[in-house]
């Protein structure tokens, strides 16, 4: 059984054996990640991409390991404690459940998270604009008043917004709180259904059918059965407008306005590069994403089957 989670857990980006001082110089930078989805690589990619502007090159100076715990909670424990005991520099803990564990077991070592939409309510951080002890980070907040500014363009008649959530991440629970807020501040409705295992998904969306005009895939480990809730949308004729463009390229969803995740990865990047160089942790407010970090893609072909005139200032993909 040991050796099957390690299998499964440990994706070791670089191993240096520190066979001469060149190496031994070298600085280890430990991420831990929920999952291999497009925004969740695509953060570690930009975290990588920052770094290397900012001087950290790769098997030169800096090298990283990297544990995925694909989805799996069972496994967060070891990813992380194992990680910790190989002494890194910092440890970026990517998603809420990995960062909550990180937190209540790792003080000796800056923790930086990412890719967590309320870091306030997932008991991180006590404020958005102060870092707490050894912790700090980046997150993947949405505008979801220019998501539904987008929404109320393309489907100007849509009264309700459908979701799905998972009941075991507290991120979900987030989201699904400011989505109903910000729907009810445009005259719109959410339909929220709860998911306690991904292989209940199919039956569970069914609840939408005749209910939702649209259905929100938001920052959430569902992102992992998208395509699952983009088939059965499919079969109920309902939209799907996701949190990332990867999905309308892949004509998973129609749409998209939302955080470009390699933005989320370069800001926790500039964080991990300021620890790296000296700052205390303290000195490091958290980052959340700007209007500029996000963007709008929409499928053309999908628009086309639902009948929906495309707006302007929007990226098309075929």
């Amino acid at each position: 059984m040991k050796k099957k989670i390690s299998a499964a857990v440990m994706v070791v980006s670089a191993l240096l054996c520190g066979c001469n001082s060149e190496k031994q110089e070298t600085q280890l930078v430990a991420i831990v990640n929920y999952g291999q989805i497009p925004p969740l690589l695509a953060t570690v990619e930009g975290i990588k991409k920052e770094l290397s502007e900012n001087g950290y090159v790769e098997d030169k100076n800096i090298r990283y390991e990297v544990a995925d715990i694909a989805f799996d909670h069972a496994l967060i424990p070891q990813a992380v404690m194992n990680l910790k005991s190989h002494n890194p520099k910092v440890i970026v803990v990517i998603s809420t459940p990995i960062a909550q564990f990180a937190k209540g077991k790792i003080r000796d070592i800056p923790l930086v998270y990412s890719a967590i939409t309320d870091p306030v309510d997932a008991k991180l951080v006590d404020s958005p604009m102060k870092s707490v002890d050894n912790i700090t980070g980046s997150s993947d907040m949405q505008n979801l008043k220019g998501l539904l500014s987008l929404i109320r363009k393309m489907l100007p008649q849509a009264k309700t917004v459908g979701m799905l959530y998972a009941t075991s991440d507290c991120n979900d629970t987030a989201l699904i709180n400011k989505m109903r807020s910000e729907a009810a501040a445009v005259g719109m409705d959410l339909i929220a259904i709860p998911v306690d295992q991904m292989r209940d998904i199919p039956i569970r969306i069914q609840e939408l059918k005749g209910k939702a005009d649209l259905i929100y895939v938001g920052a959430s480990g569902l992102q992992s059965a998208l395509a699952v809730i983009s088939g059965e949308a499919a079969k109920m004729n309902i939209p799907v407008f996701n949190m990332e463009e990867q999905s309308v390229r892949d004509g998973l969803a129609l749409a998209t306005f939302g955080v470009n995740y390699e933005s989320v990865g370069r800001n926790t990047g500039k964080l991990v590069a300021k620890l790296l160089k000296g700052a205390a942790v303290k000195d490091l407010p958290p980052i959340f994403p700007k209007m500029e970090d996000h963007s709008c893609f929409i499928n053309k072909k999908l628009a086309k089957k639902f009948g929906i005139k495309i707006p302007e200032n929007a990226t098309v993909v075929e």
